[in-house]
């Protein structure tokens, strides 16, 4: 018996770019500052979704919750200064 397999050669495979194309750079829409002089950061993302980058902590959120308001309380909050 011959399987289907002998007469069907595989596919071909899609050929790699040449150059690597970075996705597109979220904008800024906020910057808040905080008690220590550090900034959060808000972005909007490509998809819509916002996302939040602190240059005190370190802490950088995203999920679909994030909101300017959420920023906001980080701002507040946070207490640590800009490295």
């Amino acid at each position: 018996m011959t399987s289907i397999l002998t007469f069907a050669p595989a596919p071909a495979a899609e050929p790699m770019p040449d150059v690597y194309v970075s996705p597109p750079v979220p904008v800024t829409v906020d910057r808040l500052p905080t008690p220590a002089g550090a900034v959060v950061y808000v972005y909007q993302d490509t998809d819509g979704s916002l996302s939040s980058d602190c240059t005190g902590c370190g802490e950088y959120a995203w999920t679909l919750q994030v909101s300017r308001e959420f920023a906001e309380d980080h701002a507040r909050d946070c207490r640590r200064s800009a490295a």
